[in-house]
């Protein structure tokens, strides 16, 4: 194996591969790239055994002899990012390492043997999608931080996505709370769709893919790749069932509230200087009279409470809420105002979007919250 590349065509795959690299591995083999040389192409390869990258690089480079190796991902990658000529030259000597050459340094790296790398299962294509990587990167930032944390349940840890007659669904709830991000897609797939990606692929995703990326989904076999340009991103599924969430949505209220989302996110941020005290948890009053009040109960460090000009509909209400829950989905939320409504104080509250009449919905968005006691 013996190879010429373009220095900056090199740093930016490992960028990309490094998404699904292990930094710390019972199996050695793990925290290792795979350089895969053919008569045309380079292609690195990282496999966490959860989560897969391919990145093929076929411009911008040199190749007298094809090959194959593992190098150290970290020690790779870090003194690549060191080299600041425009080309380096890298060749297997053994069995046992490499050598990277540039116009002024040498480096030797010992590795490992390309066949102990794991093979990435190939799919069985039984559903495929396209769509932009700039709705995909939309539903992840709208719905993913809902998801549940840890392995206690495993189905809540990821983000469902499901297809159906050209509505894409995306949702995700850790019980506590629930998002969905809803859009439609002309000829949106073949088959139905209805699958729970891990939330630590989503989050790679996020960081990998740009807006105007075009991304084929395809799906089998208990998995799923995300196919783009020169990347392929694989990722296992979670299994089991995704809650029935439908019915969770409210669909009637005994008070609702319209309210500035800016004005009520300065307000959440002052109270939470001393609601952290409570584990932020805050005091809502709607009231016909007074508009939104929010409140917390005598801390360590403090008390306080903010008034907020809103109209508000329907009877007087107070309501216990969780500050930073309400704060996080505001923060994903694009229109000016947006709408607070619940039946009572123990049943779910739903924060959505007041969008502008004026303009056409292409997608549309909802959020319960439980409430707390008070």
């Amino acid at each position: 194996m013996k190879f010429t590349i373009s220095t900056q065509s090199l740093k930016k795959g490992l960028e990309v591969v490094n998404h699904a690299t292990a930094s710390i591995s019972t199996t050695p083999i793990l925290e290792n790239i795979l350089l895969k040389v053919n008569y045309k192409s380079i292609v690195l390869t990282s496999n966490n055994l959860e989560m897969a990258i391919e990145y093929v690089i076929n411009e911008n480079l040199t190749i007298e002899t094809e090959g194959a190796f593992c190098v150290p991902s970290k020690l790779f990658t870090n003194y690549i990012n060191l080299v600041t000529d425009d080309e380096v030259k890298i060749e297997l000597l053994n069995d046992e390492s490499i050598k990277i050459s540039t116009g002024s340094s040498k480096l030797k790296i010992k590795g490992i043997e390309s066949n102990e790398f794991p093979l990435i299962p190939s799919i069985r294509e039984e559903v495929s999608l396209n769509i932009s990587g700039k709705i995909i990167k939309k539903a992840i930032d709208k719905t993913l931080f809902s998801s549940a944390e840890g392995n206690i349940r495993p189905t809540l840890a990821g983000l469902y996505v499901n297809i159906k007659n050209n509505a894409v669904i995306f949702a995700s709830t850790d019980s506590f709370r629930l998002s969905e991000y809803k859009t439609f897609l002309a000829n949106a797939a073949q088959n139905d769709f209805s699958q729970i990606i891990p939330s630590k692929t989503c989050n790679q995703l996020k960081s990998i893919l740009d807006d105007e990326d075009e991304v084929k989904i395809v799906s089998g076999d208990n998995q799923v790749a995300f196919l783009t340009g020169n990347i392929k991103i694989y990722s296992r599924l979670l299994n089991g069932k995704f809650p029935d969430y439908v019915g969770f949505f409210p669909t009637t209220y005994s008070t609702k509230a319209e309210i500035n989302r800016i004005d009520l996110i300065g307000a959440l941020r002052k109270i939470n200087l001393v609601s952290r005290e409570n584990n932020y948890s805050i005091k809502m009053s709607l009231s016909n009279e007074r508009g939104i009040e929010l409140e917390t109960s005598q801390t360590q460090i403090g008390e306080g409470d903010v008034t907020l000009v809103g109209v508000v509909e329907g009877e007087n209400n107070v309501v216990g809420i969780n500050s930073t829950y309400f704060l996080e989905v505001l923060s994903v939320i694009e229109t000016t105002h947006v709408s607070i409504s619940f039946e009572s104080p123990l049943s779910p509250i739903l924060i959505s979007p007041i969008a502008d009449p004026e303009k056409e919905l292409k997608d549309s968005f909802k959020h319960i919250i439980m409430p707390l006691k008070i």
